[in-house]
Formats: C-alpha cells, structure tokens, sequence
C-alpha cells in the first residue's frame, strides 16, 4: 500500500469517528490527490482552525481558486459549519478531511467527476 493509500484510509477512518459520515472513497480519493504534496508535510497536512491566517488560506485558495466559488460571507459560514462538524477542540484536522467536507457542505461534488 503507498503512503497515499495509507493516508486516505486514515482519513476515511477520521471521517467516520470524528464526523459520523462513511465517506464516498472515490470523493475521498480525488480531494486528497487534488490537495497535492500537502498531505506528506506534518504542518501543511493539517489544518489550524483557530488560526485565522489558516482559515484564510483555506478560503483562498481552496474554495475560491480551486472549487471556483465568490467570496461571501457564506464561505466563512461554511468553514465554520465544517470545523462545527470535525470538533472544534480536535487539534488533529486533516486537510484532506476539511476539504471533504467542504466539498459536501457546498455541493460541489461534479467538481470532482
């Protein structure tokens, strides 16, 4: 099994403890290679929520320059929603996990076909 393989299954498994959600692996699959070498780096793998600065960059650069949304207040709700959703006191936020989600809280799954 490569790291990778590794990985998603760890996130398939935090999906399900921590969110209650059994995930769409093929979905699953496609946001963690869409999250590029982010994922094998300790710091860039997770996500800080309680760093603005991160949620920014979340915001920025995933929702907006690669799901192709407009910023609004509705994509700080939907961050919001997401990190509500993961556990706010978990310090452990997969960014592979976060985008997951948002991909689903946003309905933007045919981004991903």
């Amino acid at each position: 099994m490569s790291v990778r393989e590794e990985l998603i299954k760890k996130y398939a498994e935090d999906l399900k403890a921590k969110c209650g959600l059994t995930p769409n692996m093929d979905l699953l699959t496609k946001v963690t290679i869409d999250c590029g070498p982010s994922i094998y780096n300790a710091d860039s793998s997770t996500v800080a929520s309680s760093q603005p600065s991160e949620l920014a960059t979340v915001k920025n650069n995933f929702l907006i320059k690669k799901l192709g949304l407009s910023d609004s207040p509705a994509l700080d709700e939907g961050i919001n929603a997401v990190m509500e959703k993961y556990g706010k006191s978990n310090k452990h936020k997969f960014r592979a996990v976060v985008y997951y989600l948002l991909v689903l809280h946003f309905k933007k799954e045919s981004h991903y076909k």
